[in-house]
């Protein structure tokens, strides 16, 4: 009776649960929640899909690389930029050859520096040849449509006008190449895209809207150069352009979606050093190394693709693919038909509603946990795979984080309804968490469950790192009288009292635990409960640990669990100033805040609700740091500084960029709580800050007298006299601008 009942009001309950959960997900999907990562695993499906298909063979791929840099200083003499009669030798070649149409991307927005007669020669190769492309970059700067300027534009119908033109984009402004070339180029095409979201490459315009015209892309422009009809239709109703027998479907931004063939290489590029050498073997009646009709009919791109020239986009191919390659790639959709089409997205809606019954009904009603979860991963499976075989044989990019976030987000719905009917939810939470959890938390999350989000999520939280100061030495001291040798559970009993203390404090903050490795402490604020401050919990308890440090010693020493064995391997390794420090336990703390992946991670035997992500990685390095910048133990980035007010006593340090993170970043050491702090330490950190902003100024010796006088009232402290030391020595070298960077500190250990 009771399993009816239960099955009865799952029955009533699934319909609101689907719908609930239905609206959730579009209302993600349709804000774009889920657009990193669907963009993320699109970038996949190309890179294992574009090996699969063919680059065209009548595009041709000219490349200025080192080769031909290398080249052209032995052989020519020239040295970078060439002069521009090095460009008008592979154009009459080409023009020699048949060549349907020639691109350059590459921008001759000024005057050669070789003089008016270089600009004359390939001035006049452009015109005998008559069909090469000239680049416009498009943007909010630059100058106007040239008056006079007639060039092949396409030419939109009435709707596509509407749709695409308008008024005109009056005020934006061109880059144009200079007026000789400008007016001897067959066509103008543009070279603007505008990435997405996350900075890659992944789509581009047909054209460019500018001043009332429509620009073509480089790509399209090859094809008007080579005498393709200019005028374009466009269907609003298929989201289409037809030009003459193309037609070209649109995004949902009505930009296209190139079908990338992978690396450029799979186009084998021509150095533009061989179609040189083979012009000058032809115009001497030799044989070239490259003939003539290998260029009959081709389209030919010609571009960069040498080091320091900076001519890379990030695509789905690779972060750094030639910028010439995005036209190449389009050029070959057109003439191959087939763009990549986005799934529409009454589709979409029907696929997200249908994971989400399909995976509550396996939820809900299936009393075997294996055989649901093996249900579930069937269908993550099923459609992962259908979605990279629909990519390949149609074209067609079906978005696949949102049905697998309905899959997800039904199961995880479904597993904690059928927890809580069965009254297994507490005892759940209750024993995930208290290991790494204070008890008030634990309260609140089993009186309001929502506030626990299974699996794993993005937030803003603050990461703390700690480590005790040269543990393995203090290790290898803790020896077995009989056997001499480290004696294991000396180090447990330590081991067990720093961290029961140390960890009380983190909890007593509301923090979470993540782990523990070795001796050191890993812990964050601000999950599974979300709190605005959780950097000032996490700096409050940092200083709470350190002022916690001295009574530890003291307790560790008058217990034995320290003795006199270890505070001489100490000294011995001048890590303690004398033979009997009464601190042998000095902590490292490094805390960072920023967007963190917090969760239970792991597999389904063992779970941790641990954190993750670059943000996490840097408290981890500025734990690390301290020792490089001899502190009193705690370092927090500066974006940890920006979420706190005026509670604490802290002081600047250097811009640094520490190991494995190119950004530089201001570090600050944490000193005391304002309101428990000594009037000495507040007056010291005003003068610090005057001595740094003189520091950072190269005011070295106005510098040097300050810190000076800091370390002087203050024989311990190492920050100060490290500094006085930087001063002394660019005192007697200054350091030149190129070295001095801002004064950013380039970190070479963790």
């Amino acid at each position: 009776m009771k399993k009816k009942t239960r099955t009865s009001n799952k029955t009533a309950a699934a319909p609101v649960i689907a719908a609930l959960i239905f609206a959730a997900l579009l209302l993600l999907h349709f804000t774009g929640i889920f657009d990193y990562l669907e963009f993320k695993t699109y970038d996949f499906r190309v890179r294992i899909m574009a090996h699969y298909s063919r680059p065209s063979d009548d595009i041709i791929v000219v490349l200025v690389d080192q080769e031909s840099i290398n080249w052209a200083q032995e052989n020519r003499g020239w040295s970078w930029p060439w002069p521009r009669a090095a460009y008008a030798e592979i154009i009459e070649y080409m023009n020699v050859s048949g060549a349907a149409s020639v691109a350059f991307d590459i921008i001759f927005s000024e005057p050669s520096v070789y003089g008016t007669e270089d600009d004359a020669a390939f001035i006049k190769a452009s015109e005998d040849y008559g069909r090469v492309v000239q680049t416009v970059v498009i943007s909010d700067l630059g100058t106007p449509w040239p008056g006079g300027l007639d060039k092949p534009l396409f030419s939109l119908d009435g709707e596509g006008r509407a749709a695409f033109l308008g008024a005109g984009e009056t005020g934006r402004g061109g880059q144009f190449p200079v007026e000789g070339l400008r007016d001897a180029a067959g066509v103008l095409g543009s070279v603007t895209n505008t990435p997405d979201s996350d900075s890659v490459m992944r789509r581009t315009s047909l054209f460019t809207p500018f001043n009332g015209r429509a620009v073509p892309g480089l790509a399209a422009a090859l094809l008007l150069a080579a005498g393709r009809d200019r005028e374009l239709s466009y269907d609003g109703k298929m989201n289409v352009f037809r030009w003459g027998d193309y037609t070209i479907p649109l995004d949902r931004n009505r930009r296209v979606l190139p079908n990338f063939r992978g690396p450029l290489d799979r186009y084998i590029p021509y150095s533009a050093s061989a179609i040189l050498r083979s012009a000058e073997s032809f115009e001497k009646g030799e044989t070239p190394l490259l003939l003539p009709e290998e260029f009959a009919g081709k389209y030919v791109f010609i571009g960069l693709n040498a080091q320091g020239l900076f001519d890379f986009f990030n695509t789905p191919i690779s972060s750094t693919y030639p910028g010439v390659g995005m036209h190449i790639t389009v050029l070959d959709n057109l003439l191959g038909a087939d763009f990549i089409r986005e799934c529409p997205q009454w589709v979409n809606v029907l696929v997200i509603l249908a994971a989400v019954v399909l995976t509550l009904l396996i939820t809900l009603f299936s009393n075997r946990i294996p055989l649901t979860i093996g249900g579930v991963l069937l269908m993550i499976a099923a459609f992962s795979a259908l979605a990279i075989n629909v990519y390949y044989f149609f074209n067609l990019w079906i978005p696949v984080v949102a049905p697998l976030a309905a899959v997800l987000g039904a199961f995880l719905t479904g597993t904690l309804y059928n927890y809580a009917t069965e009254g297994s939810q507490k005892r759940f939470i209750k024993s995930a968490f208290s290991q790494y959890l204070s008890p008030l938390v634990i309260d609140r999350i089993i009186a309001d469950p929502s506030q626990l989000k299974l699996g794993g999520e993005t937030r803003e939280l603050t990461a703390i790192f700690t480590d005790i100061r040269s543990f393995s030495t203090i290790s290898e001291a803790l020896k077995d009288p009989a056997t001499n040798e480290p004696d294991p559970e000396k180090l447990v009993n330590l081991l067990n009292h720093y961290l029961t203390r140390m960890s009380d404090i983190i909890l007593d903050n509301q923090g979470t635990i993540d782990k523990y490795e070795g001796d050191a402490i890993i812990a964050f604020f601000g999950a599974p409960l979300p709190m605005e401050d959780h950097a000032a919990r996490a700096c409050r308890s940092a200083i709470l640990m350190k002022k916690k440090e001295a009574e530890i010693n003291r307790e560790v020493i008058a217990l034995g669990l320290v003795n006199s064995d270890v505070q001489k391997a100490l000294f011995n390794k001048k890590i303690t100033q004398t033979i009997d420090d009464p601190a042998p336990l000095f902590t490292r703390l490094g805390l960072n805040t920023g967007k963190m992946t917090v969760g239970n991670m792991g597999t389904p035997k063992k779970t941790d609700y641990t954190i993750m992500g670059n943000a996490v990685n840097l408290a981890a390095r500025l734990e690390g740091v301290n020792k490089q910048y001899n502190t009193g133990g705690i370092l927090i980035s500066e974006y940890t500084r920006a979420k706190l007010g005026d509670e604490f006593v802290l002081r600047s340090l250097s811009r640094v960029r520490v190991v494995g993170i190119n950004t530089p970043l201001r570090l600050y050491e944490l000193l005391d709580i304002r309101s428990e702090a000594p009037e000495s330490l507040t007056g010291m950190t005003v003068m610090w800050e005057r001595a740094f902003e003189a520091y950072e100024h190269r005011d070295f010796e106005k510098a040097l007298e300050l810190f000076g006088g800091i370390a002087e009232a203050d024989k311990g402290d190492m920050v100060a006299r490290l500094y006085g030391e930087r001063c002394r020595n660019y005192l007697k070298m200054p350091p030149d601008d190129k070295d001095w960077d801002d004064g950013v500190d380039n970190l070479t250990q963790k």
